[in-house]
């Protein structure tokens, strides 16, 4: 019988899915369900291909970023299959409310590795501010461009650096864990907290973080030109400045879903995808509607329909048929 923590990882996902075919209801309501599937039969779908192959570019760069951080934090000996397997699977988990289920992945890098959970963890941290800085530079000549957008760009940027700030700065961070212990909560995860520490203070090191958010910019900036292609779809006109604001309005609208903390950011990224739309190239409803499911289909939920492949034929590799033992940790039935 399958573990009920995991049992609670599914249902948690099963939210995100609900959530999704919420958002879409809303966005046919409100750009006209007819004007919408009208606009989706003329798009030119010899587009897809391309679409699709710059969003598995924007996979290949981010899974190099976890290989390469998981092998900071130990996992030397991991095999690349058993990585991406690891890394696909998690895609599905980003439609749990918060994020909440990504640091199951920790836990299945401890299967593969023996990488103790506290020290995989910091790496599904590492992973989301990395993106989050790349997504930001992807921004900022959008923002330049349209002010409107500064106050939320400086205040998740500002959070994003100080977060590595403080990492870095060691006697800072010691005093913050050690002030953390005198509370009787905290205490009692004293020595898993301070490996945590260990390994961010590894991952969000200058060199580290710049090969990070380097992959994530160049990532990132694939899925934007992805996104590019879908408005060309759909009748806009080729232009830098055209392809200039998708990579804008997607970047931005990816910090927007993931600051919400919604699963996989639903609603909050399509709202701000199609209101961008509107603001930038002032496009009709039903145009923002369709160009926001159409990139949605094509990236977040691409990913979401991948991972849930791994995780259906990968059971027994991804922990999802598990014993527990009498110490209550989680292991994989081994001969089978």
């Amino acid at each position: 019988m399958e573990d009920q923590r995991l049992q609670s990882i599914w249902s948690r996902i099963g939210i995100g899915l609900v959530l999704g075919l919420v958002v879409v209801a809303g966005l046919l309501l409100f750009a006209d369900i007819r004007a919408v599937a009208h606009l989706i039969t003329l798009f030119h779908w010899s587009y897809v291909p391309l679409i699709l192959s710059l969003t598995l570019f924007n996979y290949a760069l981010r899974f190099l970023k976890w290989h390469y951080y998981i092998r900071l934090i130990g996992a030397k000996t991991m095999g690349w299959r058993d990585s991406l397997r690891i890394f696909i699977g998690g895609f599905p988990l980003a439609l749990s409310p918060g994020k909440i289920a990504e640091p199951i992945k920790a836990v299945w890098l401890k299967h593969y590795t023996d990488v103790p959970v506290a020290r995989g963890i910091p790496v599904v941290v590492a992973e989301r501010i990395s993106d989050g800085l790349a997504v930001l530079l992807l921004s900022t000549l959008g923002v330049i461009a349209y002010p409107q957008y500064w106050p939320g760009f400086v205040i998740v940027l500002g959070g994003l650096l100080a977060i590595i700030m403080v990492s870095q700065i060691r006697p800072v961070a010691l005093w913050m864990l050690r002030r953390g212990e005198r509370l009787p909560f905290i205490s009692r995860f004293s020595r898993h907290l301070h490996e945590f520490y260990e390994s961010l203070y590894q991952l969000f090191g200058p060199k580290s973080t710049l090969i990070a958010v380097g992959l994530g910019m160049a990532s990132w900036l694939g899925e934007g030109i992805g996104f590019y292609f879908v408005l060309r779809g759909l009748g806009l006109p080729p232009s830098l400045q055209t392809a200039s604001i998708a990579v804008f309005v997607l970047s931005f609208s990816t910090i927007i879903g993931a600051v919400s903390s919604l699963p996989g950011g639903l609603g909050a990224a399509e709202v701000s995808i199609a209101g961008m739309l509107a603001l930038t190239l002032g496009t009709p409803q039903a145009i923002a509607a369709s160009a926001t499911l159409l990139i949605r289909f094509f990236t977040l939920w691409f990913g979401v329909a991948l991972g849930l492949v791994v995780l259906l034929t990968s059971r027994r590799l991804l922990l999802l048929e598990v014993t527990t033992t009498q110490d209550s940790r989680w292991k994989v039935e081994s001969g089978k």
